[in-house]
């Protein structure tokens, strides 16, 4: 656990305008950061250059998606060469925002892993299961077969995060308990093992995700699986700071 540097991000979604973002830009530069966690927040495409230039070199930014290739006719898209040219470094993919609100596939999102990686973005990876899946026992069945997707779009697993976040806790309130979440986590790295290697298995941060807030962030990082989290609503408040600071 100790070998795996805590990752939070902060995933901002469709929110935000230069006024409120730089308020929070603003909360972040001036807070006092747990400085072995690695901070990276996810803004709207078109507040990229905007988050960069404004926040403090020590926090990374993300875009929340992109395409599979480099440039072309795909109206309303944006690439991996664009997301870099803006001094960006990361990248959110698989959302599951992006899988049920957008319908985008298995297939699909491991070529965004795919080519991302090739033009050297990190990337969040993002697997959950549905509540109905989770109700009808196929929790790992499902978050196997998207992380095989992922897997075999990977060459090198150190620019990449995998982010549980169970569908039923996004937005909800609702959060798997620290015991849950674990279990899934401690699950995934035993796939890992046994898919990928035991060096990757060992190394790769496995984030939480789903209804963190600063109630409930210091439980959940006590998890020996657990390795940071990606936030959502609560990344646009104050708090958001508390829970960069779980580990502190």
């Amino acid at each position: 656990m100790a070998s795996r540097k805590f990752f939070v991000g902060g995933n901002w979604k469709m929110n935000g305008n230069k006024e409120s973002l730089g308020e929070l830009i603003s909360t972040l530069n001036t807070a006092s950061l747990h400085d072995q966690t690695e901070v990276v927040c996810g803004a709207p495409s078109i507040y990229l250059g905007f988050a960069r230039s404004s926040l403090d070199p020590r926090i990374g930014v993300a875009a929340q998606n992109c395409y599979k290739v480099a440039k072309g006719a795909f109206t309303g898209e944006i690439s991996p060469a664009m997301i870099k040219d803006c001094g960006v470094d990361w990248v959110i993919l698989g959302h599951s925002e992006r899988r049920h609100v957008f319908g985008e596939s298995d297939e699909l999102i491991g070529q965004k892993v795919a080519h991302a990686l090739e033009s050297d973005l990190g990337v969040i990876a993002c697997i959950g299961e549905k509540l109905e899946e989770r109700e009808a026992g196929t929790t790992e069945e499902v978050v196997y077969a998207q992380t095989q997707v992922i897997a075999e779009n990977v060459k090198d697993w150190s620019k990449v995060v995998l982010a549980y976040e169970p569908v039923w806790a996004i937005g909800t309130g609702k959060t798997a308990t620290p015991e849950q979440a674990q279990e899934v986590h401690e699950k995934l790295r035993a796939w890992l093992r046994a898919n990928v290697s035991g060096d990757v298995a060992d190394s790769l941060r496995i984030i939480y995700g789903g209804s963190v807030t600063a109630a409930n962030c210091k439980e959940l990082a006590a998890q020996g699986d657990v390795d940071g989290f990606l936030v959502g609503g609560a990344s646009l408040k104050p708090e958001f700071v508390d829970i960069i600071n779980a580990r502190a």
